[in-house]
């Protein structure tokens, strides 16, 4: 057995160019995610042909989650690249309606065709080099894991699982596993029927009608971004077109954390405080700091440990979001990050959620963090009010500061330059009761972050916005590692 001595060199003409690149892709998992008409499953079909004739001892597996949806999807799709290409007198196909099916090539190289709902079938199948997942949208994280412990066996060509499908539920398992964070010896792709120079203008003009027909459609189906199954408590619309913008035009202008010394008090001292630039950061910038403009920080706590600690920043005199702090920390560090971030904004307005713990505001307040949130509480014994730093979601907040972010979010989605927590967006629902919170296996803790920021902008020291007005807005640069003396901030 032996490759086949073929011309490639009309590949770039043959192929879409945000694709092209991808033949020599050897990572393990090749994820392709996108709209309809992309061209991403015609891609995987032709990368697959290029494979067969130039690679030896080949045994492709390609798979749909039902058996009877090969034949008029995957099957016919390798079947009409083979065609296009004028490739028929290298490759066996059955003709016919032959309930196998099969493709071999003359070298001796074979693409089984196989149903994850047939059992039966697929336990006879070994010997696997490389798969393919269409539709993996359809299929579950175990059918996922099986295949993948298919590709365990020994061979001489790199092993890879390529996986296509349409981004339907923002909660599906698919963007957890591929999309919240870099997963190891992965790729992935998003396209959409903007990148297929082949498509027709016909095919065109029906996707972009839905533009006015259907917006919502539009952006999940056409643009392929995430979408979201059942009513959810955001304009969806309006989130998944703020998704789609940022994902061309990147508002993070930097990404990093703060480092510090303290004193013998253990109080953090303010001239020691340090940005340091990080691509894997926790805290991410959308706008550095203007002189004399109040900020508002929004925080809200890791709950019962399975959310992040959060901090998200707005400009109090415009609403934007300018950066957001997400990270799994111990409390007392995350309250001194919170001290930093909140210095280097013009010593921000800070509120940070205390129903579950007071540990982080208590921190604050030991280090000399004063500009906090203030909220009113009645003594259970004396009956009197007092005051206390921290913010506490109750009965009465709560639907309050989700209604005012709802408001923002429906006339102002301009404001929102964080996709992480446009994406949780999607996700918060109405429970069977009618209670605003995040879908099953969803988190709620960005979106909850930033309704406390916007909650808490009227208790903004006035004399904040006349200084705004009356101050000139330049930026305040960051201040680097190398100026290791001096005051970091003024306020």
């Amino acid at each position: 057995m032996a490759t086949i001595n073929i011309d490639l060199t009309e590949l770039p003409n043959l192929t879409n160019d945000k694709f092209y690149p991808l033949y020599t892709n050897k990572d393990r998992y090749l994820v392709l995610m996108g709209g309809g008409g992309s061209g991403k499953s015609v891609f995987t079909a032709q990368k697959i042909i290029v494979r067969m004739l130039t690679e030896q001892k080949h045994r492709f597996l390609v798979l749909r989650k039902v058996a009877k949806t090969l034949r008029e999807s995957v099957f016919t799709e390798i079947k009409n690249v083979i065609n296009r290409w004028g490739l028929q007198k290298l490759f066996k196909i059955p003709k016919g309606t032959s309930s196998e099916l099969h493709i071999s090539c003359i070298n001796g190289n074979e693409i089984l065709f196989a149903g994850l709902d047939d059992v039966e079938k697929l336990k006879s199948i070994s010997g696997v080099t490389s798969v393919w997942m269409e539709e993996a949208s359809e299929c579950t994280p175990e059918d996922f894991r099986q295949l993948d412990i298919r590709l365990r066996g020994r061979t001489m060509n790199y092993k890879q699982m390529m996986i296509t499908f349409n981004p339907i539920d923002i909660n599906h398992w698919l963007k957890k596993e591929f999309f919240d964070h870099k997963k190891p010896n992965a790729t992935t792709i998003h396209s959409t029927y903007q990148n297929n120079k082949f498509l027709d203008k016909e095919a065109i003009a029906v996707l972009e009608a839905f533009k006015e027909t259907d917006p919502y459609f539009y952006q999940v189906y056409a643009l392929g971004e995430w979408g979201v199954l059942g009513k959810t408590i955001f304009n969806a619309q309006k989130v998944s077109e703020r998704i789609s913008y940022l994902r061309n035009h990147d508002p993070v202008v930097q990404r990093g954390y703060f480092v510090y010394r303290k004193d013998t008090a253990d109080k953090i001292i303010d001239s020691t405080i340090q940005w340091i630039d990080a691509e894997d950061g926790y805290i991410k910038v959308f706008r550095k700091p203007l002189s004399h403009i109040p900020y508002v920080i929004g925080g809200d706590t890791a709950g019962d440990g399975s959310d992040n600690f959060i901090g998200q920043v707005i400009n109090n005199v415009t609403g934007e979001q300018v950066a957001v702090y997400k990270n799994q920390f111990d409390e007392d560090l995350y309250a001194e990050q919170m001290y930093c971030l909140g210095k280097h904004y013009n010593n921000a307005l800070q509120s940070i959620e205390t129903n579950f713990s007071s540990h982080p505001v208590k921190v604050l307040t030991r280090l000399g963090y004063t500009n906090q949130y203030i909220r009113e509480r009645e003594d259970t014994f004396t009956g009197s009010i007092t005051k206390a730093y921290g913010f506490r979601t109750d009965k009465l907040t709560r639907p309050s500061a989700i209604a005012e972010l709802v408001k923002i979010v429906r006339e102002s989605v301009n404001l929102i330059n964080d996709m992480d927590t446009l994406n949780e967006m999607l996700t918060f629902v109405r429970n069977e009761k009618g209670k605003p919170e995040a879908k099953e296996g969803a988190h709620d803790d960005l979106v909850m972050a930033l309704a406390i920021a916007y909650y808490s902008r009227g208790q903004q020291d006035d004399r904040a916005f006349a200084a705004a007005v009356a101050e000139k807005e330049t930026p305040f640069p960051f201040r680097t590692e190398e100026q290791s003396t001096g005051v970091y901030m003024q306020w």
